[in-house]
């Protein structure tokens, strides 16, 4: 009896230290993890974003790793953002300080000629012509900015309401024919008598028109164009098509991008913001837009906004 409970005692003691050993041992793998952890974190906030936690999934302390590792990931991809957008703000600004200044110091070299006397006669009612043209680039250019910046604020509220499309088309597009015929382009508009009923805040709607009617004017080069509004499959369809020189391929892909000018064929006159901005509000209205062209073969821009039910 007493040999027995010798056994138990001592294998109790055994089992006690071997208990011990195992606690030793986890604390110390702990310690170890999150000495690790520390490490990696200070190498983080120092400003390496590529370090990460590691450990295996059977440790302790794996699923804080994985989630600190979750959370780095996150932040370096905010980052990213906010680093792209800081350098397209970038771009902006060296692009708004070369739109604005050019046709600003051509217009004040124009009025500066007239008022000094430097020009009479026909002369001077072309420097004052000019002028004009150039204070209506300025501020179609300042117009575009202004729409710009309120797309991109937090501060941007759409009206969005159902609305008689074919009428508001239809009244958009009437006071386009003026510049149409001063330009010598020839048009067709293909209107449809029956209304179509869209949620769309009128406002945006009209600046998508405008804007993509004064692309065609400004940079197409083109003598004829038409444009199309019809029913497909419940959506409202939307076909402004030109017979200009085209866009080139590797052109066409970014042409909705923000300050993307297709110099190599289109005119490179403009902000480069007109259809950035048409994609922009086509979006917050539900829609889609897409270009299809060829050079030489002219360009189609392809709308489409569902049709309340």
């Amino acid at each position: 009896m007493i040999l027995n409970m010798s056994l138990i005692a001592v294998f109790a003691i055994a089992i006690a230290i071997i208990a011990i050993l195992i606690s030793c041992s986890i604390i110390w793998q702990a310690k170890k993890q999150i000495a690790l952890m520390s490490e990696a974190l200070a190498d983080i906030k120092a400003g390496n974003g590529n370090r990460r936690v590691l450990a295996e999934e059977h440790e302790l302390g794996a699923s804080l790793a994985f989630e600190i590792n979750e959370i780095v990931i996150s932040y370096e991809n905010k980052l990213a953002i906010l680093s792209q957008a800081d350098e397209a703000n970038r771009q902006l600004m060296t692009s708004l300080s070369h739109d604005v200044r050019t046709p600003l110091t051509t217009l004040i070299g124009y009025l500066d000629a007239v008022h000094n006397g430097v020009v009479t006669g026909a002369d001077q009612d072309n420097y004052i012509e000019s002028a004009r043209q150039k204070a209506h680039d300025l501020k179609e250019y300042v117009d575009m900015l202004f729409d710009w910046f309120r797309l991109n604020s937090n501060e941007f509220v759409m009206d969005i309401h159902l609305t008689e499309a074919v009428a508001l088309t239809r009244s958009i597009l009437i006071d386009w024919i003026p510049i149409l015929e001063d330009k010598h382009i020839g048009y067709t508009f293909d209107i449809p008598e029956q209304p179509f009923r869209v949620e769309l805040d009128p406002d945006g709607y009209m600046r998508i028109m405008n804007n993509l009617m004064q692309n065609v004017v400004a940079h197409s080069r083109a003598d004829k164009i038409s444009l199309t509004l019809s029913e497909q499959q419940g959506s409202m369809k939307i076909l402004l098509t030109d017979n200009g020189i085209g866009i080139e391929k590797e052109d066409l892909e970014h042409i909705f991008d923000r300050l993307y000018k297709c110099d190599k064929g289109r005119s490179s006159k403009g902000s480069g913001l007109g259809l950035s901005i048409v994609r922009q509000l086509v979006e917050k209205l539900n829609g889609n837009i897409t270009a299809d062209s060829k050079p030489g073969n002219g360009t189609s821009f392809i709308l489409q906004f569902p049709l309340a039910s």
